[in-house]
């Protein structure tokens, strides 16, 4: 059985969350508890849209924020994207198929690969531009 995006579910998901650009410490408080709840739980296409586009939002926000004019940090997102989403480093093993690899890239003794930042991406549902530099 392939699933389908439903247009009408997704508008329900936006109606309900109303998400933006986020501008304040408290928007994005607001924007990490609904990335954290969707996090732990078996998404629909419609959730998984939303929780893409929140992650990105997050993101922009906690660049320019936190770190204005510094480039992306692909180690520093694996390690929150780890933490948050309660998978393990023998997860990431499985998905890249290396345990020095993750290793490595875990321990900032190796940047990913753009491959291994693809594979990384695919596995959390996540714009493979959160994990490129």
């Amino acid at each position: 059985m392939t699933l389908t995006f439903n247009p009408e579910n997704y508008k329900q998901l936006l109606v309900a969350h109303l998400p933006r650009v986020i501008k304040t410490e408290a928007e994005n408080e607001k924007a990490l508890a609904i990335v954290e709840d969707l996090m732990h739980r078996n998404r629909t296409l419609e959730e998984d849209e939303l929780y893409q586009l929140l992650v990105t939002l997050i993101e922009k926000f906690e660049q320019e924020y936190y770190q204005p004019n510094q480039p992306n940090n692909p180690r520093s997102m694996l390690l929150f994207l780890l933490e948050e989403s309660g998978k393990s480093i023998t997860d990431l093993q499985v998905v890249l198929g290396s345990k020095i690899a993750v290793d490595e890239i875990v321990q900032g003794q190796a940047k990913m690969t753009p491959e291994q930042a693809r594979k990384i991406a695919d596995f959390f549902h996540i714009d493979l531009s959160l994990l490129t530099e």
